[in-house]
């Protein structure tokens, strides 16, 4: 890996990915996205992590993409702009699918792909001072990698505005639209980061996974049926689970769970 990301495991099981590329307010080129995409990836099969989450080094969270790669890739040909279009499509799927529950930890600029950022992690919390954008359209781009993405979290409505106009809007402004989940003073970013932190560590990790893969599943179907069976299933196994049967005990006997 090159030092674009830092990637650190912490106590408890929580992974820190934090990128770094200050100089440019941690902006995408390709290589930042291989390195988030392998470390994605890795995280993901690390049976040990509990948590991730995600930062910015410096002044910004991710300001979207760095305009020395969009100037290398105005001369690419059809091909070689698909692929690399690819390459970030994939890194976004493979935040936003990752089977541990992930937090953005938001400062500064978030604008294009930033937002997409923001918008794949199952948790965001922003700083007072933060500022969005879905800055594609004044490039003469659109926001295609990050949208699927933020059109779930802030839904359609609210994507025709900010999609089209590029404005900028206030980390206030992201709550109410449900692309953050909190907005704090930027002093108290760390804290209340570990306090969401500590109470996701009090769930158990495979019930976690679990649920992030039946929300997956369940979005979007119709209330029929099949996916009555479906839910019914899913608790049933749970219900049988080793995890399940250790949380259930260990709220009887009144005493912390072995996770």
């Amino acid at each position: 890996m090159s030092s674009s990301v830092i990637s650190e495991i912490r106590a408890g099981g929580v992974a820190a990915v934090t990128l770094n590329r200050p100089e440019v307010h941690n902006a995408f080129d390709e290589h930042l996205i291989a390195d988030l995409t392998g470390i994605f990836g890795e995280l993901g099969q690390d049976d040990g992590l509990r948590v991730v989450v995600l930062a910015g080094n410096g002044k910004s969270f991710c300001a979207g993409a760095d305009l020395n790669w969009m100037r290398r890739t105005a001369a690419y040909s059809q091909q070689e702009n698909l692929e690399d279009a690819l390459r970030l499509a994939r890194m976004m799927r493979s935040l936003n699918v990752l089977s541990k529950p992930t937090i953005a930890k938001v400062h500064g600029a978030a604008f294009g792909g930033g937002v997409g950022l923001v918008a794949c992690c199952d948790i965001a919390i922003a700083a007072e001072s933060a500022v969005f954008s879905f800055s594609e359209v004044r490039l003469g781009l659109l926001p295609a990698a990050i949208g699927p993405y933020a059109l779930a979290a802030i839904g359609a409505r609210n994507a025709r505005r900010y999609f089209l106009s590029g404005e900028r809007f206030s980390a206030e402004e992201a709550r109410r639209i449900g692309l953050v989940h909190e907005v704090v003073p930027a002093e108290e970013l760390d804290a209340r980061v570990s306090a969401v932190l500590a109470e996701l560590l009090k769930g158990g990790p495979r019930a976690q996974q679990a649920c992030k893969a039946f929300l997956a599943d369940i979005h979007g179907k119709p209330l029929d049926d099949g996916l009555i069976h479906y839910t019914s299933e899913s608790i049933a196994t749970r219900r049988a689970s080793e995890e399940a049967q250790e949380g259930v005990n260990a709220f009887l006997e009144k005493r912390p769970p072995s996770w």
